[in-house]
């Protein structure tokens, strides 16, 4: 089977472990490392670009509020020429929460992606620059991606959705292999499925707690369960989030369960019209590392 990519963060304190971790993962052959957005995911990518050498990789995403398009293309621009043209540049409008913490002023998130795409490809004195991923949740969204960028990366979609979803993308942009397609999917692999379960509700007690998520998918199907999660979020009833994520939903957009399961799953990804399944592990049974470890294990 092809391999998916996996996902990177720049933990604090595990950046060089970080780095080889990178490498065992192009050793195995995995298809790309997307860096998310916690840490430095554009430093992380820079150190990459010198400390891998087949692999590709990208941000996905970096948040297109905090800093400068100019100074972005600068590094991008760097990036993609020390990798020798394996950057994707995932950028996205982040979450409201998230900027109000930063204390940036968004505007409207299709007009800011827009003008940002067009900015960046504009900016002068940068160098070549790298492809741009558009980060989407909604049909909106990806059908800018597929009139102003080179692809579009969504995370923890609805696998049930995906053709709905990329029906909004330009023919000719649904037959270019070119165009990157990615997703990126919590992942836990475990004997012990009600484990693995629990794990990936953990990870997604944050998403659910952000309108922009719920509203995707309730567009996915999904009504009685977003309408729960917002009334006990409003409520403050966070540990009541997690009872409320029904199993259909859960199957529809993580992984979990035995590594054959998490292998049929990545499959029927592709199949869903993903190029490229991000993994984004975690592990029943300890740390990040662990989950690594079952990971290798399972697509060794």
């Amino acid at each position: 089977m092809s391999l998916p990519a996996v996902a990177l963060a720049a933990v604090p304190g595990r950046r060089r472990a970080t780095l080889d971790l990178a490498r065992e993962i192009e050793a195995k052959g995995f298809s790309g490392i997307y860096c998310a957005s916690y840490g430095d995911a554009v430093g992380l990518c820079e150190a990459l670009a010198l400390a891998t050498e087949r692999v590709r990789f990208g941000t996905a995403i970096a948040n297109l509020y905090t800093r400068h398009v100019s100074d972005y293309a600068q590094t991008a621009s760097l990036i993609h020429e020390l990798s020798g043209g394996r950057f994707h540049f995932g950028v996205g409008v982040s979450h409201a929460p998230v900027n109000d913490r930063l204390g940036v002023r968004a505007g409207s998130p299709l007009a800011d992606m827009r003008a940002f795409v067009e900015a960046f490809a504009k900016s002068k004195h940068a160098g070549e620059l790298p492809p741009v991923v558009v980060a989407a949740l909604r049909k909106r969204m990806v059908a800018l991606a597929g009139e102003i960028g080179d692809g579009v990366v969504f995370a923890n979609a609805a696998r049930s959705h995906m053709r709905e979803s990329l029906s909004a993308l330009p023919a000719e942009k649904q037959r270019d292999r070119t165009f990157f397609i990615g997703d990126m999917l919590p992942t836990c692999i475990s004997d012990d499925r009600a484990a693995a379960m629990e794990r990936n509700r953990k990870t997604l007690v944050m998403y659910v707690s952000l309108p922009n998520y719920r509203n995707y998918w309730v567009e996915a199907g999904y009504v009685e369960e977003m309408a729960a999660i917002e009334k006990a979020t409003l409520r403050g009833e966070r540990d009541r989030i997690t009872s409320l994520m029904s199993d259909r939903w859960l199957a529809d957009v993580t992984l979990f369960g035995t590594a054959a399961e998490v292998r049929e799953g990545v499959e029927a990804w592709f199949e869903a019209g993903v190029s490229t399944p991000i993994l984004v592990p975690s592990s029943a049974a300890g740390n990040q590392v662990k989950a690594f470890e079952e990971l290798f294990t399972a697509f060794a």
